[in-house]
């Protein structure tokens, strides 16, 4: 979708001032390492000023206190958070994309089951028994809504998102493809023989509002109960949710992140790639977990900042990080010192 909108016009909606020409016309986004005339581009990592000065975009969004050190040629548009103001252009282009509607002829629905209005239910969806879709719900080919299954007003639902039974999916969500939500919770009770019997999982996933699951993640159903993501979650791509999990609002989770069963995540942390999260624990609120991190205990300090593996405190984690590249050189020392004290 082709855009065209001048400077000037961009500018009123992020609240920017423009250093250059107002009536320069802009027809895309831009990297601006990448950027070429029509484009907008934006910089909030100082490490990518260096591009400003040779960008070919039309126009940059910068913060209100930039000064520039050389020559440029593209026009400024100067707010007072760029990467947010960004990000506001971004939804307004996808806003003025067409909302799909309308209900496939290749879709099976149950008898029992209700619609809201201006829904988009595409190819080969299936939906089961006595499950409520709510308004302005889009559900993209391939989706599959078990029995029982409630989906709030606005929600998305992409290509091949599965939901088994009796989950409940609140407003304003997004689910990307291929995730599962509400698959049986790993629960399996060793026997004297050495083989395993399954615990049944009797309960259910609960998806609050406002919240964004990437492509490809799983979220189990709990033992008994409900497993829980409150408002304003964000799970990135590939990302584990055991049964009885909680997550706290507004927390956010980067990819190929796995939380083992019953643990319980504050609101407003913010977790790494790859972290490890054990089962049975608590994390405070406003928690800080770097990529690569091992969780295996209680995180009661709120806004802690964790590191390593197993988690610590991220200033000893970086201080035993130096320490361990030195112990080649302190092991040489120590064996040089043991020989020469065997020698006298």
């Amino acid at each position: 979708m082709k855009i065209e909108f001048t400077v000037k016009q961009i500018s009123d909606l992020i609240n920017g001032t423009i250093e250059g020409n107002e009536n320069a016309l802009l027809e895309r986004f831009d990297k601006i390492e990448e950027g070429e005339k029509g484009g907008i581009s934006f910089l909030a990592n100082p490490k990518y000023s260096h591009f400003l000065y040779s960008t070919k975009a039309t126009a940059c969004i910068v913060k209100s206190d930039f000064v520039a050190e050389q020559e440029f040629t593209t026009t400024l548009i100067k707010v007072e958070d760029p990467y947010m103001a960004f990000a506001k252009l971004l939804e307004f282009y996808n806003s003025l994309k067409p909302v799909k509607t309308g209900i496939s002829k290749m879709v099976v629905i149950g008898n029992t089951s209700t619609i809201g209005e201006n829904c988009y239910v595409g190819d080969f969806v299936s939906i089961g028994e006595n499950c409520k879709i709510g308004n302005n719900v889009q559900l993209y080919p391939h989706v599959v809504i078990g029995d029982n299954t409630q989906i709030g007003d606005h929600t998305v639902l992409f290509a091949g998102v599965k939901v088994y039974d009796s989950n409940i999916i609140g407003q304003h969500c997004t689910i990307h493809a291929g995730a599962v939500i509400g698959a049986d919770g790993f629960g399996f009770a060793p026997q004297q023989n050495d083989a395993f019997q399954k615990v049944a999982q009797i309960g259910n996933v609960i998806i609050e509002d406002w919240v964004e699951i990437g492509a490809n993640a799983c979220i189990d159903r709990s033992t008994m109960g409900s497993t829980i993501i409150r408002k304003g979650v964000k799970l990135d791509n590939l990302i584990q949710v055991a049964h009885n999990v909680e997550i706290g609002n507004n927390t956010v989770i980067a990819a190929l992140s796995g939380i083992a069963g019953s643990s319980k995540i504050g609101k407003n942390c913010m977790i790494g790639g790859q972290v490890g999260i054990a089962g049975h624990i608590k994390i405070a609120d406003e928690v800080k977990i770097g990529a690569q991190t091992g969780v295996s205990n209680n995180i009661h300090k709120e806004g802690a900042i964790l590191l390593g593996a197993p988690a610590m405190d991220a200033s000893i984690f970086r201080k035993s990080a130096v320490l361990f590249r030195k112990l080649p050189e302190l092991l040489k020392r120590i064996e040089s010192l043991e020989k020469n004290q065997a020698n006298t």
